[in-house]
């Protein structure tokens, strides 16, 4: 049987805090990445190369995009967090999904809060989708 190719405009996203399905859907998600800083060590005697050592793990913020909801647990956790400053952290899962909607392949993202929330622009001679973009910090993801 041949493995499933995985296509990345079937997603979902899950945050810790759902009430059901309508914060899952997203137009997109970016950011799920990783990359080590690193130290440059000198070594005395030795001009053919410099030593470069992994420090730390670090992450950009993830980015969600979707057409803006009025009203979904999402907006209040944002609402919360930028007019309230009442932080509450939650774990957020991102599945990307087969054909018949089962999970290929799961990432846990924890500890993420929102950094940035913003909306498109209004313009009265465009027929278009307000879109609202989402940034969270987190500490750390993995593959689930």
């Amino acid at each position: 049987m041949a493995t499933p190719r995985a296509l990345g405009f079937h997603f979902s996203v899950h945050f810790g805090f759902d009430r059901g399905d309508e914060d899952i859907r997203f137009q997109s998600v970016s950011g799920l990445s990783v990359e080590y800083t690193t130290e440059t060590v000198v070594e005395g005697g030795e001009n053919r190369f410099e030593h470069v050592l992994p420090v730390r793990t670090q992450y950009p913020n993830l980015v969600l995009t979707r057409a803006m909801e009025v009203s979904s647990a999402l907006s209040d956790w944002c609402k919360a967090a930028f007019f309230d400053r009442q932080f509450a952290p939650t774990d957020v899962t991102i599945h990307l999904l087969d054909p018949d909607g089962e999970p290929l392949q799961s990432w846990q993202v924890d500890w993420a809060w929102p950094k940035k929330w913003s909306h498109s622009d209004f313009n009265a001679e465009e027929n278009s989708l307000v879109i609202e973009t989402l940034e969270l910090g987190y500490r750390t993801f993995h593959p689930l």
